[in-house]
C-alpha cells in the first residue's frame, strides 16, 4: 500500500495529519483515508523543520497499524543538498525502518538542485520537485508524473492536504 500524508497546523500547539491510502500509482480514488490529531506540536525552528512535522507523520503511520506500507509520499524534501543532507523525508525514512519515502515539494530548495527531479504535470509551468529515499528518484518522479489528476498537484496528494485542513478546522 502507498500513502500520502500531509500535515496542517491549527493554533501553535495543534496539528492534524491527513492520510490517503492507495494501491496503484494511477488510482484516482483512495483505498482508505484517515486523520490524526497531533497535540503538543513543536514551534517552527529554521533549518529544523523536521522537528515540527516528523512527530505528526509518525503518529499517522502508527495509526495505520497492520497496513503493509510500500511507499510514503510527503509534502517536502527527502534530501536537501548533495552529500545527502537530510530533509524531513530522510528522517521519516529512517524512523519507519526503511520504508520508501517520496518527497514532493511545491517550491525549489536551492541546495537540493542535484537531488531533486523536476516534474511538470498538467498545463502547469511550475514543476514539482521530487526526491526519494528507498526508491530510485527517477522512478519516483515518473510515478508522480503519472498520478491521477489533471492539475499540477496529483488528486490523492491534494486529498491528503484537504483531510488535514478539515481535521484542524480549515486552518494551516
Amino acid at each position: 500500500m502507498k500513502i500520502c500524508i500531509d500535515v496542517a497546523y491549527g493554533d501553535e500547539y495543534r496539528a492534524a495529519a491527513g492520510v490517503v491510502g492507495f494501491r496503484d500509482w494511477r488510482d484516482s480514488d483512495p483505498a482508505f483515508t484517515s486523520t490524526v490529531i497531533c497535540d503538543a506540536v513543536e514551534p517552527y525552528v529554521p533549518g529544523k523543520f523536521y522537528l515540527r512535522e516528523l512527530p505528526c507523520l509518525l503518529a499517522a503511520v502508527r495509526e495505520l497499524g497492520g497496513v503493509d506500507l510500500e511507499v510514503i509520499l510527503i509534502d517536502g524534501y527527502v534530501w536537501l543538498a548533495p552529500g545527502r543532507r537530510r530533509g524531513l523525508g530522510a528522517y521519516l525514512h529512517e524512523a519507519v525502518g526503511g520504508i520508501a519515502v517520496v518527497g514532493i515539494a511545491k517550491s525549489r530548495f536551492r541546495g537540493a538542485k542535484q537531488e531533486a527531479r523536476s516534474v511538470f504535470r498538467g498545463r502547469s509551468r511550475r514543476p514539482l520537485y521530487v526526491t526519494a529515499a528507498g526508491l530510485d528518484v527517477d522512478f519516483a518522479a515518473a510515478m508522480i508524473e503519472r498520478m491521477a489528476g489533471a492539475g499540477r498537484i496529483p488528486t490523492l496528494i491534494r486529498w491528503a492536504d484537504s483531510l488535514a485542513r478539515k481535521a484542524i478546522g480549515g486552518g494551516n
